[in-house]
């Protein structure tokens, strides 16, 4: 497995509308604003055993158990942890690349096809934190 830098997970990150993650490396960039927080429902990475790969495996933000996040392209999510939610427009695949080989295992890349997770812009300030959250559809695709 390739050296992975030390620090990137976090226990809970202070999200912007429109900007992204504060502190991340494409927080407020243009080319990023419609896809800076990607989310990835955990039941479609890949293993073989243990351990079960994680989020710094993957390159996505958020991992999510028990929500089937690539079907809610274009609609309006949120997260709520207690302490408020954090409302998503979920814009669009985010697409497994070679990395996922490397890091998750050879034939990784091809496994995550259509559930490699989604690219979504922020349409509320708020934290999200690792722990149990409330996940709901504020407005569905097509809506």
């Amino acid at each position: 497995m390739p050296e992975l830098p030390s620090g990137e997970l976090v226990e809970s990150v202070r999200v912007r509308a429109g900007l992204g993650i504060v502190g991340d490396r494409h927080f407020n960039h243009p080319a990023h604003r419609n896809a800076s927080l990607t989310l990835m429902a955990a039941e479609r990475l890949p293993h073989r055993g243990p351990p079960e790969p994680g989020l710094l495996l993957t390159r996505r933000n958020v991992l999510l158990r028990g929500v089937g996040i690539d079907g809610h392209i274009g609609a309006t999510v949120f997260l709520d942890r207690g302490t408020g939610r954090v409302e998503l427009e979920v814009r669009g695949a985010a697409r497994p690349c070679a990395w996922m080989d490397v890091t998750l295992g050879p034939g990784a890349q091809r496994a995550l096809r259509g559930g490699g997770g989604v690219r979504c812009r922020p349409v509320s300030d708020g934290v999200l934190a690792v722990g149990t959250a409330e996940f709901g559809v504020l407005r569905a695709a097509g809506v």
